[in-house]
């Protein structure tokens, strides 16, 4: 069971998406893998070689989630946004984990979207 999970005060979108992360946009990018993500921040792994990460520590990641629209399913939206790590931890087969809050909220909440995609997808087909 995730230790975080009592933390958190909406529900995550469970998503395995590429991440790339920072002390900022203009140097080196290390790549890691989104676990989840909400409006208020995003968890993911990265191999424990490539940076030691802190708790406090500012970053800017870049990532992408689904757009949920009926035009392209497969389409996704781009984020970049900056914050700070509220937990670093190592995990298993030598990768570390990372908790990540963003200095802003995503304008959306990514688990209802989701949802919200999901349930209306699903009555468009059960109504044709």
């Amino acid at each position: 069971m995730d230790s975080n999970a009592e933390n958190r005060q909406e529900q995550r979108l469970s998503y395995r998406w590429p991440v790339w992360f920072g002390e900022n946009v203009t140097q080196a990018l290390f790549p890691g893998l989104m676990e989840d993500v909400s409006s208020g921040g995003i968890t993911f792994a990265y191999p424990a070689g490539l940076v030691r990460l802190q708790e406090g520590q500012r970053l800017t990641v870049r990532f992408s989630i689904p757009r949920f629209d009926d035009q392209n399913p497969d389409a996704t939206v781009g984020i970049t946004r900056t914050g700070h790590v509220r937990w670093a931890t190592a995990a298993e087969a030598g990768t570390c984990r990372v908790g990540f809050q963003f200095d802003t909220p995503l304008s959306l909440k990514p688990a209802e979207e989701a949802a919200l995609a999901t349930l209306c997808r699903n009555s468009q087909r059960t109504s044709q």
